[in-house]
């Protein structure tokens, strides 16, 4: 489990970054996927989860994950659900303890949130479709119509797939400058062609800091690269690997 120091200073928050060490799956899925959307085996992924929740010191925590679409859907949660009832959307916020708001990725971002004096928590998952379309800047706004101020929030970038390992070609780039020219610093040049690297971290960070959030924190590890310690989508699909187990990210208020 990776945690982020700007959260470790904060008594009543519980939080965690997992790998995929640690758990009980095999194969593909070796060992601690968290996703009930891949085709491991549910007991597994029930499992693993509890796992998550005792490495995070809040084993009796209720692990709460949506049904992620790459939007810029929020809900907010005041009660758990089942998993075959969560809703679609990719960011979850609450100001209930005991309720730990999970998001589930394999190379997009996970990006953690909190306000402490408030008591209020946020979760988002922001791949590049959910990034672009505002998800980041949603998530704030949930969290301040439950009295979050964002000059107060915290924020904790996760393990993703970093720009060294995230080629992409001259149309992707061109969405984003459309958006903003300014985006066009969270690309370089890559080897081959008018392929581009695209940095996800530090545009999330980047629009982050736009809305008035000043504490950004943002883990250095790599998905792609990193096989031993993450699920990587990205690596599954170009070794032509028929699925993939998804890595865990939650935040909880204890009281």
């Amino acid at each position: 489990m990776i945690t982020l120091g700007n959260f470790n200073e904060v008594s009543r928050l519980r939080h965690g970054f997992f790998t995929r060490a640690g758990g009980v799956s095999d194969g593909l899925y070796a060992s601690k996927n968290c996703g009930f959307g891949s085709a491991d085996a549910r007991e597994n992924v029930a499992r693993n989860r509890t796992i998550c929740l005792q490495q995070m010191a809040s084993p009796t925590a209720a692990l709460i994950t949506a049904h992620q679409v790459h939007s810029a859907t929020v809900v907010t949660v005041t009660d758990a659900w089942a998993p075959d009832d969560a809703p679609r959307a990719d960011a979850l916020v609450t100001n209930r303890p005991g309720l730990a708001l999970g998001v589930l990725a394999a190379d997009c971002a996970p990006v953690l949130m909190a306000d402490p004096k408030a008591g209020v928590v946020g979760a988002a998952h922001a791949g590049w479709k959910g990034a672009l379309a505002g998800v980041v800047e949603a998530t704030i706004g949930a969290m301040e119509a439950l009295g979050a101020r964002r000059s107060r929030l915290m924020a904790g970038i996760g393990p993703r797939i970093a720009q060294r390992s995230y080629e992409v070609g001259p149309e992707f780039k061109d969405r984003f400058t459309a958006a903003d020219a300014g985006n066009a610093v969270h690309f370089s040049l890559a080897p081959a062609g008018d392929r581009q690297f695209f940095d996800l971290g530090a545009y999330i960070a980047a629009r982050l800091l736009a809305t008035g959030v000043t504490d950004v924190a943002v883990a250095p590890n790599d998905t792609m690269q990193e096989e031993a310690r993450f699920f990587s989508y990205r690596r599954a699909r170009l070794r032509g690997e028929p699925d993939y187990g998804r890595n865990l990210s939650a935040i909880v208020i204890t009281d």
